[in-house]
């Protein structure tokens, strides 16, 4: 039934109104997943001007999507409501379901694995991340930093040949979410992604390929990490 008084309907339009637009919607996805940033860090992620980001700023910051700190010269926007990456994981889930995409071109060695700065992404780092989410060795970010933390149970980055507490960052941040460009949904990097794709090399689960930054799933991998992983 249409109810236009209806205060959950009205919440629910004017999300889907907003997250409609392409450009608003992946702010809100770098947001979610990866934690506050600048409006030029932003609009640097999503290849587009400054200026025309921040006509969609106003308007997320309008919807109560986005929030806004000022810190000095800098303006530091974060995603206004912890709840909103299961939503926005949800969509992205949906819209990488083969029964209701459009027709895509068959899948590559490259979209199953692939390497992202010095750790793993496309299908298996975005397996990878959700089972240790899954799991309770990560906790799952909120957008509300750009570092991640470990949860109570740390067995699974065990399973995966990796002690969270031999990491040593260095200069570098521990461990962070790193939206998928491609997914839409977050794998693991910093130093903590770095050496997970380390073992999985080392194991021989996966070995680099010929082409730029594939990683290529081998027999073993393909026999180990379809136990791990679901879903992979």
């Amino acid at each position: 039934m249409v109810e236009p008084e209806s205060a959950v309907q009205a919440a629910i339009v004017g999300l889907t109104r907003e997250l409609s637009d392409p450009v608003r919607l992946t702010a809100l996805q770098l947001l979610a997943a990866e934690g506050p940033h600048t409006m030029v860090q932003l609009a640097d992620a999503l290849g587009i001007t400054a200026p025309r980001l921040g006509n969609h700023l106003a308007r997320l910051r309008a919807a109560g999507l986005v929030t806004v700190e000022h810190s000095g010269r800098h303006a530091l926007y974060r995603v206004g409501r912890d709840d909103l990456l299961p939503v926005l994981t949800a969509l992205a889930r949906y819209g990488g379901n083969d029964s209701v995409a459009p027709p895509r071109p068959a899948e590559s060695t490259v979209d199953i694995a692939h390497t992202c700065y010095d750790h793993a992404a496309g299908r298996l780092g975005v397996a990878v991340f959700a089972m240790l989410v899954d799991r309770g060795a990560l906790r799952p970010p909120d957008g509300s930093a750009a570092d991640l933390a470990l949860g109570r149970d740390v067995s699974a980055f065990h399973d995966l040949g990796v002690d969270p507490a031999a990491v040593d960052p260095g200069r570098r941040r521990w461990a962070t979410a790193c939206l998928d460009r491609t997914n839409r949904v977050p794998h693991l990097g910093g130093a903590l992604g770095g050496r997970v794709l380390d073992a999985l090399l080392d194991a021989e689960l996966v070995r680099r390929g010929d082409a730029d930054r594939e990683l290529v799933v081998t027999p073993l991998g393909h026999r180990k990490l379809g136990a791990l992983l679901p879903g992979f």
